[in-house]
């Protein structure tokens, strides 16, 4: 049996230290558990076309079945990135009809929205672009920032989810195309992020830090449209984890057949994601995910240690962008650079200091007539 131990203090595989996460633990040849945890995960995973193409081929004609006498078989999330953009490429090659949904939160760069364009007019594709009202999505960030809480991105993140599910039911589309993938995404340390779909969480980080406005068009997933989701009967098929996925070959085929121009980082098609992963993270929460990201490659075989070591010894984004975008931030939240200055000096909080889909009333909704008695002595006893 594999002894595990703290006597390390960095990986002797991945690129992950003490200094990342204090809850790494490594066995006897220094390995840490996220890459034991990523091999578990791993050794499903198909390493070959061949050994992929049996479950391929019986998804694709199941989509196209669900499909038959209607517009479109399945329906596809496209940000413009490399893992989405090759999903895109991938449903035509095996000739299914896809509906393209681009989730619009304001955040998009001009490289992102020539990518998309590019994309749905080489393989000849409908695309229907959900615009986020911009006022609710400034007041639910600027939220999460006065809150101090890690994971602003759950706020993207949840609503993409929504807006799929809002369209695919609409269209009487039952299956969606997920681009979560084990090979490229699957390492990350215990505290980086938060779940996406807690609805709970995002409306009481809204209702503690937020305005007075009512959210208009942000598809919230919360109870009664979960009741909604799993009677419609729509499923999502995690295309990425059905191949051999090795994102650099993705990038290759997308530039070539595609016309697909390339970002300087991992979701960098998002100016907001670009300033959140390359300064926020690192200087308010010490969180850089290059870390994880290239951890991840060097599990998959993707990458070198040495190589993941190399390419994390270059800057995240150069200083003169990182001023760039800290003064483009502050603009489109209409915050002062004092204000911003001020929410990075505050102490992070967790988001389990608020309320969460763990939490009483969310388990037992029959006491939610109580809710409100109960939110007056919170207040009173603060």
């Amino acid at each position: 049996m594999t002894q595990v131990t703290r006597q390390h203090v960095a990986c002797t595989r991945c690129i992950m230290t003490l200094a990342d996460s204090a809850l790494l633990e490594f066995d006897d040849q220094g390995v840490c558990n996220l890459c034991r945890t990523f091999d578990t995960a791993f050794a499903a995973m198909p390493r070959t076309w061949t050994d992929a193409e049996p479950e391929l081929n019986r998804t694709v004609e199941r989509l196209k079945a669900a499909g038959k006498g209607k517009p479109y078989d399945c329906l596809i999330g496209l940000s413009g990135g490399v893992d989405s953009s090759y999903i895109a490429y991938l449903m035509k090659r095996y000739d299914l009809r896809p509906l393209a949904v681009h989730f619009d939160n304001g955040w998009n760069t001009e490289l992102a929205v020539e990518n998309i364009d590019r994309i749905v007019t080489r393989l000849d594709i409908d695309l229907v672009t959900y615009v986020i009202d911009w006022d609710d999505f400034r007041e639910l960030q600027l939220a999460y920032l006065r809150a101090g809480v890690i994971d602003i991105e759950v706020l993207t993140d949840h609503a993409i989810f929504g807006a799929l599910y809002d369209i695919a039911m609409r269209n009487r589309i039952k299956h969606i195309i997920s681009g979560v993938n084990v090979a490229t995404e699957h390492f990350m340390p215990d505290g980086w992020n938060y779940e996406k779909y807690d609805a709970y969480n995002i409306m009481d980080i809204y209702r503690k830090h937020g305005g007075t406005r009512k959210l208009s068009n942000y598809p919230l997933m919360d109870r009664r449209k979960w009741r909604k989701l799993m009677r419609s009967g729509i499923e999502q098929i995690q295309i990425l984890n059905m191949i051999p996925y090795n994102a650099a070959e993705a990038r290759e085929t997308i530039e070539r057949e595609l016309g697909w121009r390339p970002y300087t980082g991992k979701h960098h098609e998002s100016i907001f994601t670009r300033f959140y992963q390359g300064y926020l993270l690192p200087r308010k929460f010490g969180v850089d995910k290059r870390k994880a990201h290239l951890s991840n490659l060097v599990c998959s075989g993707q990458m070198t240690r040495d190589e993941a070591l190399r390419e994390f010894q270059q800057e995240i984004y150069s200083p003169s962008e990182q001023r760039e975008d800290l003064e483009f931030v502050c603009k489109k939240l209409q915050v002062s650079a004092e204000e911003f200055e001020g929410f990075m000096r505050a102490p992070p909080r967790r988001h389990l200091d608020f309320e969460n889909h763990r939490w009483f009333f969310a388990r037992y909704p029959i006491f939610k007539p109580l809710l409100p008695l109960w939110r007056l002595y919170k207040r009173r006893t603060a």
